[in-house]
């Protein structure tokens, strides 16, 4: 199955992550391009983290000094250079021969973190051999929990410096438009490290934090959270962090926007362990409103996806440097010469 263009793309001409997006219609296969854009049922919680991010206003400030802006943040004890991560993605080759090894290359351009998920189609070995800035691994915890604690300590010892545990995939969300493209991964296409696809019959409990964080050496954080409620049940079981997550609208549909959920859990979580983001990010813009409403970092998925299918590598870190480039152009417009100086001010009340 033919599941990549291969002809050239001149990136230059790419002038925003919608750029990519459009081009990437092109670049996929159908099935390919249908398993990224799509989600669940009538992907009403896709159409609301865009809508509710274009409804947030900016209070900018003028006169206001800032040149260069400082985009450094402190994230679990590491110093980084910006707060845009590389969201987990299954199953990279289907978008681009090089798969997760061209997105590794692509991070390690863009200085940022890449967060490997457990589809990973290249083994983390090769990875982690690649990748020349911090990963960190996505984690589904199977019914097989002893798998479970093998690969936390593979990914541990290829040097992943956080686990991501997903805990809003129950089940699998209703994916209609997904099934209508078509899906189903090409034989020469191998998730190394999932041993077939999620169909667990042994729920994930507060109880299962509790048992990774006793014996996982890296900070350990909770993917999928938007009740503040639950939030506040991942600091007592002992989580690292908080991604503030709807799974990019694939899963419950109808959820609210992760924009409009990030305040409550942060406000909730009171500063306690760092919360993270993700869904809807397409503009530097977001990534200000975003920080203004209490996100540490930012996580960006789908346009990475586009990014690898239109130019491998180079597109990978295009999005990233994109993404990064507007942020500065947000802060220096808002008088913000430093990321700590981002607070709910910059929101136009």
């Amino acid at each position: 199955m033919n599941t990549w263009n291969e002809t050239p793309t001149d990136l230059t001409e790419f002038l925003n992550l919608a750029d990519f997006e459009e081009k990437a219609v092109e670049r996929m296969s159908k099935m390919a391009y249908e398993y990224v854009a799509s989600g669940a049922a009538d992907e009403l919680t896709i159409q609301w983290n865009r809508q509710a991010f274009d409804a947030i206003k900016l209070n900018p400030t003028v006169l206001n000094g800032v040149g260069q802006p400082d985009t450094r943040i402190s994230l679990l004890g590491h110093e980084l250079p910006h707060p845009i991560l590389i969201a987990p993605t299954a199953y990279h080759q289907i978008m681009h021969p090089e798969g997760e090894l061209a997105t590794a290359r692509g991070a390690g351009a863009a200085s940022a973190v890449y967060v490997v998920s457990s589809f990973t189609t290249t083994p983390l070995a090769e990875i982690a051999q690649t990748a020349t800035q911090p990963l960190w691994f996505q984690l589904y915890v199977r019914d097989d929990r002893e798998y479970t604690r093998n690969l936390i300590q593979e990914a541990e010892a290829r040097g992943c410096r956080a686990i991501c545990i997903t805990v809003d995939t129950a089940v699998p969300g209703v994916r209609n438009r997904q099934e209508k493209g078509g899906f189903n991964l090409p034989d020469h296409v191998i998730t190394h490290h999932m041993p077939g696809p999620l169909n667990e019959k042994k729920p994930l409990t507060w109880k299962d934090i509790e048992w990774i964080n006793s014996f996982a050496k890296t900070p350990v954080l909770l993917k999928g959270i938007l009740n503040a409620e639950d939030a506040e049940k991942a600091v007592q079981a002992g989580a690292s962090g908080i991604i503030v997550s709807n799974h990019g609208g694939r899963n419950l549909d109808t959820v609210p926007a992760t924009i409009d959920a990030l305040p409550r859990v942060a406000d909730r979580v009171n500063g306690r362990i760092p919360v993270l983001m993700d869904g809807g990010i397409r503009r530097g813009t977001d990534v200000l409103k975003a920080i203004a409403l209490g996100a540490r970092a930012v996580l960006v998925g789908k346009p990475v996806c586009f990014g690898l299918a239109c130019g491998g590598a180079a597109g990978v870190t295009k999005v990233i440097e994109l993404l990064k480039t507007e942020l500065e152009i947000a802060m220096i417009l808002t008088g913000r010469a430093t990321i700590p100086q981002i607070d709910r001010s910059v929101i136009w009340k």
